[in-house]
């Protein structure tokens, strides 16, 4: 089941990257907070994990050398890059087929789910 929750946060953060344009920080790192319940740090490293290969090898690697980051980060955060993968193709195609205003809206209403979410944690 925790694999699957995983996933489900990989491709949750694909959808939404592909139709928004954001991901780690926005999406994957209040997941794993909220759902998987990582704290703030572990949470950090695994989304960088996750987007390893665009942008976060630097930041992984400075995780590491502080000791922020194990094994089990780097194992959550490739499961999600499969998500993100896949999440990232439907996200766009289904941002394609709405307005921009709708698209604007939708992206509002997540940011505040988010945040009020986070803020009564």
């Amino acid at each position: 089941m925790h694999t699957v929750l995983m996933l489900f946060i990989g491709i949750a953060a694909g959808l939404l990257s592909g139709m928004f344009g954001v991901g780690g920080g926005i999406i994957i790192v209040p997941a794993l907070v909220l759902l998987l319940g990582m704290s703030q740090h572990s949470a950090t490293a695994t989304s960088l994990v996750a987007l390893l290969l665009p942008v976060g090898i630097l930041g992984v690697l400075e995780y590491y050398r502080a000791g922020k980051i194990s094994v089990e980060n780097i194992w959550i955060g490739l499961v999600i890059a499969a998500g993100l993968f896949a999440g990232a193709f439907f996200g766009a195609k289904i941002a394609g087929s709405v307005s921009g205003d709708i698209l604007r809206k939708a992206f509002a209403v997540f940011i505040g789910i988010v945040a009020l979410r986070l803020w009564f944690k």
